[in-house]
């Protein structure tokens, strides 16, 4: 078939800080636990601004140790707008890697697989292109934050 190959262009990079994990115990498919988000930095050639105070991971950590993350949270630009970031995804590596991880060690972030697609939505004239853009990420878990590099797919 004579298509295009998608490609990906990087849209912005996010600092998100979290507060500790609540632990909700074991729900049907996993070990579930919630994860605040309380504030963070956006910073890129195509979006810059800050994370709100509004949000959390909702995830479930299967039994083989694949952690599913369903974010919701909401971003403002520089300039005013208000965007919201739906981010699903999963981590998973090495069982001595997400140990270190969940001790609060510095990995590296290429020992561990954590990727996402994200769907972006505003009201604000200025970005409706994040609402006919797809979204992939790759990110990093630190102590108490995730480091998001998001890009759109083109």
């Amino acid at each position: 078939m004579d298509l295009p190959e998608p490609k990906l262009v990087w849209v912005t990079d996010l600092t998100v800080h979290l507060d500790p994990i609540r632990a909700m115990g074991q729900g049907r498919a996993g070990a579930r636990r919630i994860i605040p988000i309380v504030g963070g930095t956006m910073d890129g050639p195509k979006l810059k601004g800050r994370v709100l105070d509004v949000g959390a991971d909702w995830q479930t950590i299967f039994a083989d140790g694949l952690a599913e993350l369903d974010t919701r949270y909401a971003l403002e630009t520089h300039d005013g707008a208000t965007i919201e970031i739906v981010n699903y995804g999963f981590r998973h590596g090495p069982q001595e890697v997400i140990a270190a991880i969940a001790r609060g060690e510095d990995v590296a972030p290429d020992s561990y697989y954590m990727r996402t697609h994200a769907r972006l939505e505003t009201g604000d004239s200025r970005y409706g292109w994040v609402n006919r853009t797809l979204f992939v990420g790759v990110g990093a878990r630190k102590e108490q934050s995730v480091l998001m590099r998001l890009y759109a797919l083109m």
